[in-house]
């Protein structure tokens, strides 16, 4: 079992940055998949970002990429989202995620459904 709990949200100016944190307890932590995911009301759940059970590999979302980025800290049992140059069209609910497989290369990545999921955290983003 994983239980993942994210911080950081807000709000923030356009061009601003912010950075989310996601807690993870569970022993199993270290060998999963993580990632970043967003939901604005009346849209499915999107991809953003992951990062490979070793952090060594990296994946982002066309629209965060040169942005966003995402790291782990296996030491301290989390995975963290730096945001800049944050954009109204980053506004929602983000969504820390454990145990997924990305598929894809390149410019254009799908995830399989992760089987954990943090409560999310409101980032708002304005104009």
């Amino acid at each position: 079992q994983v239980q993942l709990v994210e911080s950081g949200g807000g709000l923030v100016q356009a061009g601003g940055s912010l950075r989310l944190s996601c807690a993870a307890s569970g022993r199993t932590f270290s060998s999963y998949t993580m990632g970043w995911f967003r939901q604005v009301p009346g849209k499915e759940r999107e991809f953003a970002a992951a990062i490979s059970w070793n952090g060594v590999s990296t994946y982002y979302a066309d629209s965060v990429k040169g942005r966003f980025t995402i790291s782990r800290d296996k030491s301290k049992n989390t995975v963290s989202l730096q945001m800049n140059s944050l954009k109204p069209e980053d506004t929602a609910v983000y969504y820390c995620a454990a145990d997924l497989r990305v598929y894809g290369s390149g410019s254009s990545y799908s995830t399989s459904k992760p089987n954990y999921w943090g409560q999310g955290t409101q980032v708002t983003v304005s104009s």
